[in-house]
This record gives C-alpha cells, sequence and structure tokens, in this order.
C-alpha cells in the first residue's frame, strides 16, 4: 500500500504544476505590457520587461516540469492555499523585476511596489510618476486590475473544477450561480464591463485621453489608487472626472453578486412592467415582485450607504468647510469618503493639513472596507453588519422569554443565506486577526518616532490595502517600515490565515519529507 509520503508527493505536484501555468501566463502578461513601450517610450524601456518575461517563463517552466505527468485532480483546500500562496509570492517578486532592472528602485522598494500593485493598495515608493516611462505606469495599474480580480477568477475559467480550490482559498467562497465556472465568467464580463463604460465616460466626458482614462479605469475599479499623476485625481482640476472616478470606486466597492442581483432585477423588472401593460399581473402584484428583488435586500447596500452618509456629513462639517469653503467642501468630502471605504486611495486634495477628527473618520472607513466578493480590502461590511446584528440580537434576547432562539438570516448577492455558527467564526476571527496585526503595526510604526495619529491612519491605510498617506510611505522610509508595510499589504489582501495556514502546511509536509 502506497505511504502516506507518495500522497503527498503526488499533491505537491499537482499544486507545482498548477502554479507553473499560473506564472507562464504571467509572463505573458508581463510582455504583452512592456510591448508598449514600442508605443509610448523606447526599445530601451522595453528591455526589463523582455528580461523579466524570460525569468519568469523559466520560474514557470520549472513549476510545470517538476509537476508534469500527474493527473489533474481538484486540488482540496489545503493545496489550494499552498498554491496560492506559491503564486502571489512568486508573482510579487517576479512583478518588482521591472522596477529594478529599469533602475527605478531597489530590491525592497521594488517588492513593496509589486506587492502594492497586486494586492490594490496603492501606496507607492515613487515620488515623480510623472516621468516614469509609461509602459511602467501601465504595468503598475495592470497588476491592480488583475490582482483585484484575483488569480482564482482566471484559474477557474481556465481550469475548470480543478480551479475550484484556488478559487475558494483566495476568500471567493460565495458563487453568483451555482456552476463555479460559470460564476467566474459572470465576474469577468461585470468587471470588463464596467472597464470599458469607465474607459468611454472619463474620455468622451472627462476629457481625459486615452491613456489617462484607461490607467484610471483600471485602478479605480480594482480599488486601487495608483495614478499617472503625481496629485492624483486632483491633477485633472475636472469635476466630471471626479464624478466619474466616484461611480468606477463605488462599483468597485460593491461585492459582484451585489452586481449580479442587480442586473437580475433590472431583467425582472422590464419582463414584470411588461407584464403589467398587457394585464397579466395587477399594479400591487408589481410592487410586491419589486420588493422581492434579493438586490433590495442586500444588507451591505444599505449598510454602505448609511456609512457614506454619515461620514460625508461629518467630514464635510467638521473638516473640509472651512478649509475649502462650502461647493469644494462638499465634493472633497464626497470624494474622500468613497476613496476611503471602498479602499481605492484616490484623493483630491493632501490631508497632510486635515484636522484629527477628519483623519480619524477616514482611519474607521479604511478599517471597515468595502462589500464582500469586491475588490475592496478591510474587514468588509459583510462582516460589519453580521458583527452588529448579533450585538443586536443579543441585547433583544436580554428581554425575551427564557428558551426563546433566534437566528440571522441575510441575503447574499442573489441568495439568502443563513448565519451560522462557522460565520460568526469567521467574522471573529477574522476581526481578531485584523487588529492585532493593525496593533503590531502601529506600534512598529511608533518605534520609529513616528506621531500617534498619521501611525493609525498609514497602517489602516497599508493593512485594509487603501492607499492613502499622511507622509510615512516614501522611498526615504527606514527599511524596517517598508518591510512592515509590504508584510501588511500582503496579509490585508489575502485575509491572513491563507498565509498563516500555508507556512504551517508547508513547515508539516516538510517534516514529513526530511
Amino acid at each position: 500500500m502506497p505511504s502516506y509520503k507518495y500522497f503527498l508527493k503526488l499533491r505537491y505536484k499537482s499544486i507545482f504544476r498548477d502554479t507553473g501555468n499560473i506564472i507562464i501566463g504571467l509572463s505573458v502578461l508581463i510582455m504583452m505590457v512592456g510591448s508598449t513601450a514600442f508605443i509610448y517610450d523606447s526599445f530601451n524601456d522595453f528591455i526589463p520587461f523582455l528580461i523579466t518575461g524570460i525569468i519568469s517563463i523559466l520560474c514557470g517552466g520549472i513549476f510545470w516540469f517538476i509537476g508534469r505527468g500527474e493527473k489533474r485532480n481538484e486540488l482540496n483546500t489545503q493545496d489550494a492555499v499552498v498554491t496560492v500562496f506559491f503564486v502571489w509570492t512568486i508573482a510579487i517578486l517576479l512583478s518588482a523585476l521591472p522596477f529594478i532592472f529599469s533602475g527605478e528602485l531597489n530590491f525592497s522598494q521594488a517588492v513593496f511596489e509589486s506587492t502594492s500593485g497586486w494586492t490594490t493598495t496603492g501606496l507607492s515608493m515613487f515620488s515623480d510618476v510623472e516621468t516614469l516611462p509609461r509602459s511602467i505606469l501601465i504595468w503598475r495599474s495592470v497588476m491592480q486590475f488583475v490582482g483585484g480580480a484575483g488569480f482564482a477568477i482566471i484559474t477557474v475559467i481556465v481550469a475548470g473544477t480543478m480551479g475550484v480550490g484556488i478559487y475558494q482559498a483566495e476568500g471567493r467562497s460565495h458563487n453568483l450561480v451555482p456552476n463555479l465556472r460559470e460564476s467566474a465568467r459572470i465576474i469577468i464580463r461585470i468587471y470588463l464591463s464596467w472597464t470599458l463604460i469607465g474607459i468611454l465616460l472619463l474620455v468622451f466626458v472627462g476629457k481625459l485621453s486615452f491613456f489617462d482614462a484607461f490607467n484610471h479605469t483600471l485602478t479605480g475599479l480594482s480599488t486601487g489608487g495608483f495614478s499617472t499623476r503625481n496629485s492624483s485625481i486632483a491633477s485633472f482640476g475636472s469635476l466630471r472626472v471626479e464624478v466619474i472616478i466616484m461611480l468606477l470606486m463605488i462599483m468597485g466597492g460593491t461585492g459582484f453578486g451585489v452586481h449580479y442581483a442587480g442586473l437580475l432585477m433590472i431583467r425582472n423588472f422590464i419582463r414584470n412592467r411588461r407584464d403589467y401593460r398587457s394585464k397579466r399581473i395587477s399594479l400591487v402584484e408589481l410592487r410586491e415582485r419589486i420588493k422581492s428583488e434579493p438586490f433590495l435586500k442586500n444588507p451591505e447596500i444599505k449598510t454602505m450607504f448609511i456609512i457614506l452618509v454619515i461620514s460625508f456629513l461629518l467630514i464635510f462639517l467638521f473638516t473640509t468647510l472651512e478649509m475649502y469653503g462650502l461647493v469644494d467642501g462638499l465634493v472633497h468630502s464626497a470624494f474622500q469618503s468613497i476613496s476611503t471605504l471602498t479602499t481605492t486611495g484616490f484623493a483630491t486634495v493632501s490631508f497632510s493639513k486635515w484636522n484629527y477628527f477628519g483623519l480619524l473618520i477616514m482611519t474607521i472607513l479604511m478599517i471597515l472596507g468595502g462589500m464582500m466578493d469586491s475588490t475592496s480590502g478591510g474587514l468588509k461590511l459583510f462582516r460589519v453588519y453580521i458583527a452588529l446584528k448579533l450585538i443586536i440580537n443579543q441585547i433583544k434576547e436580554f428581554f425575551k422569554p427564557s428558551g426563546t432562539t433566534f437566528y440571522i438570516e441575510v441575503y447574499k448577492g442573489v441568495s439568502r443565506k443563513k448565519i451560522d455558527l462557522n460565520s460568526i467564526k469567521n467574522v471573529l476571527v477574522v476581526f481578531t486577526m485584523y487588529f492585532i496585526t493593525y496593533f503590531i503595526g502601529v506600534f512598529i510604526l511608533l518605534a520609529y518616532g513616528y506621531p500617534l495619529h498619521t501611525a493609525l491612519f498609514e497602517y489602516a491605510s497599508t493593512l485594509s490595502t487603501v492607499g492613502l498617506s499622511t507622509g510615512i510611505t516614501s522611498s526615504q522610509a527606514p527599511l524596517g517600515v517598508i518591510w512592515t508595510q509590504t508584510l501588511g499589504m500582503y496579509l490585508g489582501r489575502l485575509e491572513f490565515f491563507v498565509i498563516i495556514n500555508a507556512i504551517i502546511k508547508l513547515f508539516k509536509d516538510l517534516r514529513e519529507f526530511f
């Protein structure tokens, strides 16, 4: 009978093969982006991408070669976690190479920039992005765009059921439809549709160049926040651009399940309206059908709206009104509230002169984050809603007769979800890990002499993959700060336990081999 070690070897062959395939795909992406140097830059600017592409192909080829010959099987969750860990780590390291080979950044800075890209954070080591080759700027945007959708979705589309474990390991456990591959395709269609809409709006309504429109659509929809301008969105000085970007940020911060529920609601409304006009249903039935739509029952929509309204009013009344006046104060308050809650990180102002109250509100928004199964970071509004619901139910339970039981049922996308013990454990564990990591990061920044309010703001921006900065993040920052932030972005994007579980499994498996 084959030993456990034998079966473990077979599992790792599958892990290496899948990792190799994805890294080879990454090498193609790197070469494609690098080829834009022939349009915008020069052949010399293509060289860093060419070298990186070759190294990536070799790296992916080695992984594929080690895993060759093994029958393709669906990865279990443990194997998928290791695959996700390998893919993200290798992709970040390889994606840093164009910054190094172009001479723009050293190793630590380049890994930071690459991590910020793939995790859709938006913090940057570049002090002057307007002098960079455009191919480098496009690479930063593409990293955020692909990182926002996640390698997992692309893997599922390409590999079908073999990629199920990777999809779930990245934290996307809620399917839009029963078929996982079809769910991934729907997500990609939604993502690409909004991308096209964003580019067209910014070009024809916002009057931006195609280059600026393309980059800011990619980084806005992915809630990434990288910009082609030093002053971010403020550089354009256009209200129309700011409104379009706000729309893209909200769409990026909205869960794909909610997007799908919205599309179904529009389709059903058209059908029901047609039935009403043809006298097949009454006005009362029409209203009841509209009220029963899952989109209108998703708690994250209401939660996001309420939080945005409250934060907008607080920031406007106590910070931006006095600093910028009525009209500009309204615009800046609205823009920054949306940018912060969706964890995008675009800015229309500098925060160096903001009062502590405004920075505190934004820090809270960064911690909360956007919707579950969106491109946003943070704790996620679904978890926040569940936590609040648990508190309210705990208070209600005190006044109910003894022996009374309760349970929570909420809509998630198009389906109703019962909040069981595992869901509650997930909320508690993620909250706990988030705040433990957050305060460790803040303490490290404080140890380097940064003020408390800026340390709280900066590491919330790091861990929630936001990208707004009070000035701590720079190429001149101490090496310890750069790597603390790099690790924070990495942990925040993969929600802690993917990395922790992968490392533990790797050590356990290494002990089995040796």
